[in-house]
C-alpha cells in the first residue's frame, strides 16, 4: 500500500492548484506563479497538507526531463547549429562571466572562492521553463532579443553536466584533475554517440511507427524514446535531462516533431507543472519570516546582477541596448536546474542548510518576479530608448520556418484524394497553403514532389498553431474520420473564430452538427455520390448537361443550403446571363473521333444556324485557343465552350459526338424485353 501516501498528496497537489491556477488565468497572471504559490501553501512549513515531499520530488524530476525533452523538441539540432556562435559567445560569456562577477563579490565579503563559485554557478543559470513559455505566449520567441536569450538558455542547459562534474572538486571530495577530466570526455562521448546513433536510427524507427498509422503507439514510442535516452545518460553518471534534451534534438530533426511535440506537451505541462510546486514546497516560511530582509535583499541583487550581466553580454555580441536591456530582464532570474545542483551541494557538504534556505527563498522570488518583468521589458525598454519595438514573430520551429510568414493562406488536414485535388487546384490558382497529413510515407512522398506538407494530427491545437492557424483564411478537413472531424472543427473554431471551415462527411446526417460544432460548410460524400450516379446514368441517355446539372441544383436546394449556394457560383457565366434576362445555359462539350464536327470550324457545320447554340471557346489539351472561335478548326478532343437554351444545347452535343451514337432525349427509351 506504499502508493496510497502518493496518491493523497496528488489529490491534495492538484486540488489546491487547480483554482489558484484558474485565478491565476483570470488575472493574466503565469500559471508558473500559480503553481509556486500552490507549493508553498501546501508545504511543511505552510498549511502542512503535504509533508513529505520525497515522493513528489521524484514526479518533479519527470517533470524536468519532460520538460527538456520538449525543449530539444521544439529547438531541433538545425537550429542549434545555425545559432552556433551566438549560442558559444554569448551563452560563455553569460555563464563565465556571472560566476567571476559572484566569485570576486563573496570574496570582497570575506567568502572563500568555492562557495563564490558555487553560487555563482546556481546564480549563472536562467528559468528556460518560465522564460520560453512567456516568450511563446507572447509571440516573441523569435524576435532579435528572443533568440538572444533562446541561445544563452540553450547553452546553460549544456552547462548543467559540466557543473554537476565540478561540483565533487569544488566539496574537495579527493577527485583529481584527471577523474574530473575523464568524466567530462566521457559525457562528450556519449553525447556525441547518441547524437550520431539517434540521428540514424530514431528517424527510420518513427518512420515505421507512423505507418501502422495508430497514434497511441507513436506517443508511446515517442516517449519511450525520451525517458530511454535518459536513462542511457544516467547510466553513465551523467543527468537525466541530458538525455531527453538530446533525444528531443534528434527526434525535431525528422519529419516526425512537430507531432512528436504536440504528444508531449500535456505530458510536460502536467510534470513541470508538479516541478515547480515541489519547489515552492521547498521554501521554509518560518526561515522567510526570520530573515525577510536579507533573503529579499539577495533576490533583488540577483535582479539586478543578472541583468546587467546579461545586458553587457549582449551588447558584446553586437546588438543593441534595447535588445540588451529586454534580454537582461529576461535572464534574470534563478532557473529550474539551479535547484538540483543546491540540492548536490548541499549532499556534498558545500552549501549549508542555512544558506540552502537563504537562496532557495531568492531564488523562488525572482521566478515569481520574472514573468511580469518579461512581459514589461519591451514596452520599458521602448521608453528607455525611444525605439519603436520590433515586429515580433512566433517561435520558428522547423514546420513553421518552412511555411515562412504566409499569412491568407489555406491549410488542408489531410492528403488523401480530396486533399491532393485541392492542393493541386490552389497551386494554379496561386492560393497559399499547407498540408497536414498523419501518414509518414505519404508525407515523405508529398515532400519528394515539393508540396508543403507536415507530419501531423491535424486536429491538436499546437500543431494547427504551429502552420498559422492564427493567419490563415480557410482550413479544409478532408479526412475520412467523422470523430476527427468534429474534434478538428471544434479547435479550429475556438482558436480562431474568424476562419472559414470547410469539412466533408460522409453522411448527410452529419451536416447539422457539424455546422453547430462552427463548419461553415459541409460537403457531404453520401449526396454528392448520389448526385454523380444519376448524372452518370442520365449521360447515357444523351440527356444534355445543362439539364442533368438543373436536376442536381435542384436537389441540392431541397437538401442543404450550403452546396447550393457552392453549386451557384460554380459557373459564374449563368449567373451573368440571368441578370440581363436571358434563359441560357453554359456547356462544356468534347469532340469525339466520328463526330460530324471534326475537321470542320464552327461556321461550316453552321452551328448557331442548325441548333441555336454558340460556340464562345475552345480548349486544347487544357490551354485556351485565343483566336476567333468560329475559324478554328476542331479536333478529336476538344473541349467546345457552348452558350444557348437547354434544347439549343442538347442538339449542339449531338454534333460533336461520334454519329452511330446520336440519339435525342426525346426518343422514348424501348422497354427490355419481357421473357
Amino acid at each position: 500500500m506504499h502508493g496510497i501516501p502518493l496518491l493523497r498528496d496528488l489529490v491534495i497537489l492538484v486540488a489546491v492548484a487547480v483554482p489558484v491556477v484558474v485565478l491565476a488565468y483570470r488575472l493574466r497572471i503565469p500559471s508558473v506563479v500559480g503553481f509556486l504559490v500552490s507549493g508553498i501553501a501546501i508545504g511543511p512549513t505552510a498549511l502542512g497538507l503535504v509533508r513529505e515531499t520525497e515522493s513528489v520530488a521524484s514526479l518533479a524530476e519527470i517533470g524536468v526531463v519532460l520538460l527538456l525533452f520538449a525543449v530539444g523538441l521544439e529547438l531541433s539540432l538545425s537550429r542549434i547549429v545555425r545559432m552556433g556562435k551566438l549560442v558559444l559567445r554569448g551563452g560563455a560569456l553569460q555563464v563565465v562571466g556571472t560566476i567571476a562577477l559572484v566569485t570576486l563579490i563573496a570574496m570582497a565579503f570575506g567568502g572563500n572562492w568555492r562557495e563564490g563559485e558555487l553560487f555563482g554557478a546556481l546564480i549563472a543559470l536562467s528559468s528556460t521553463a518560465i522564460i520560453l513559455k512567456v516568450y511563446a505566449d507572447r509571440g516573441e520567441l523569435d524576435s532579435t532579443y528572443g533568440r538572444v536569450v533562446v541561445a544563452i538558455l540553450l547553452f546553460q542547459d549544456l552547462c548543467v553536466v559540466p557543473l554537476m562534474l565540478f561540483l565533487p572538486l569544488l566539496a574537495g571530495s579527493g577527485e583529481s584533475v584527471g577523474t574530473i577530466v575523464r568524466n567530462v570526455a566521457v559525457a562528450i562521448a556519449v553525447t556525441t554517440a547518441m547524437l550520431v546513433v539517434g540521428r540514424w536510427v530514431v528517424p527510420r524507427l518513427l518512420a515505421r511507427i507512423a505507418a501502422m498509422r495508430n497514434q497511441e503507439i507513436f506517443t508511446l514510442v515517442v516517449v519511450a524514446i525520451g525517458l530511454g535516452a535518459a536513462f542511457v545518460t544516467s547510466s553513465f553518471g551523467l543527468s537525466l535531462a541530458l538525455g531527453a534534451f538530446l533525444a528531443g534534438l534528434i527526434i525535431a530533426e525528422s519529419e516526425f516533431g512537430l507531432q512528436a511535440l504536440s504528444d508531449i506537451l500535456p505530458f510536460r505541462d502536467t510534470f513541470s507543472g508538479i516541478f515547480f510546486i515541489s519547489v515552492g514546497m521547498l521554501l521554509d516560511l518560518d526561515y522567510f519570516a526570520t530573515h525577510a530582509a536579507a533573503v529579499i535583499g539577495v533576490a533583488v541583487g540577483i535582479i539586478v546582477l543578472k541583468g546587467l550581466t546579461g545586458w553587457a553580454v549582449v551588447r558584446m555580441v553586437r546588438r543593441s541596448d534595447r535588445v540588451g536591456f529586454v534580454a537582461g530582464i529576461g535572464l534574470a532570474q534563478v532557473g529550474e536546474f539551479s535547484f538540483i545542483l543546491a540540492s548536490s551541494a548541499v549532499a556534498l557538504g558545500i552549501l549549508s542548510q542555512d544558506r540552502y534556505q537563504l537562496f532557495l527563498g531568492a531564488a523562488v522570488i525572482t521566478m515569481l518576479v520574472a514573468p511580469f518583468a518579461v512581459a514589461a521589458a519591451p514596452d520599458l525598454a521602448d521608453r528607455l530608448f525611444a525605439l519603436r519595438a520590433m515586429p515580433t514573430m512566433e517561435f520558428a520551429t522547423r514546420e513553421v520556418r518552412a511555411v515562412g510568414p504566409v499569412t491568407d493562406h489555406v491549410i488542408i488536414v489531410g492528403y488523401g484524394l480530396n486533399g491532393r485535388n485541392l492542393a493541386r487546384a490552389l497551386r494554379r490558382a496561386k492560393v497559399p497553403y499547407v498540408i497536414l497529413d498523419s501518414n509518414g510515407a505519404l508525407v515523405r512522398q508529398a515532400r519528394l514532389e515539393r508540396e508543403p506538407i507536415f507530419f501531423g494530427d491535424g486536429t491538436r491545437a499546437e500543431v494547427l498553431d504551429r502552420v498559422g492557424l492564427m493567419r490563415a483564411r480557410v482550413i479544409v478537413f478532408a479526412i475520412a474520420s467523422i470523430a476527427e472531424e468534429r474534434r478538428g472543427v471544434v479547435v479550429a473554431r475556438h482558436h480562431n473564430p474568424d476562419i472559414h471551415i470547410v469539412t466533408r462527411t460522409r453522411y448527410v446526417s452529419e451536416i447539422a452538427e457539424l455546422q453547430k460544432l462552427g463548419a461553415n460548410e459541409v460537403v457531404p460524400e453520401e449526396f454528392e455520390t448520389s448526385l454523380e450516379i444519376f448524372a452518370r446514368v442520365l449521360r447515357r441517355y444523351d440527356i444534355a448537361p445543362a439539364r442533368i446539372r438543373e436536376s442536381a441544383e435542384a436537389a441540392r436546394r431541397d437538401h442543404y443550403e450550403v452546396l447550393r449556394e457552392r453549386g451557384a457560383t460554380v459557373a459564374p457565366m449563368d449567373e451573368v446571363l440571368s441578370r440581363i434576362g436571358a434563359r441560357l445555359d453554359l456547356e462544356v462539350v468534347v469532340a469525339r473521333a466520328g463526330s460530324e464536327a471534326i475537321g470542320q470550324t464552327a461556321r461550316a457545320l453552321k452551328l448557331r444556324t442548325r441548333t441555336g447554340a454558340i460556340a464562345a471557346a475552345v480548349i486544347r489539351r487544357g490551354e485556351g485557343i485565343f483566336q476567333p472561335v468560329s475559324e478554328i478548326v476542331i479536333e478529336d478532343g476538344d473541349e467546345i465552350v457552348l452558350i444557348g437554351e437547354s434544347k439549343a444545347l442538347t442538339e449542339a452535343a449531338l454534333l460533336f459526338r461520334p454519329a452511330t451514337r446520336m440519339m435525342t432525349a426525346a426518343h422514348p427509351v424501348p422497354p427490355r424485353p419481357t421473357a
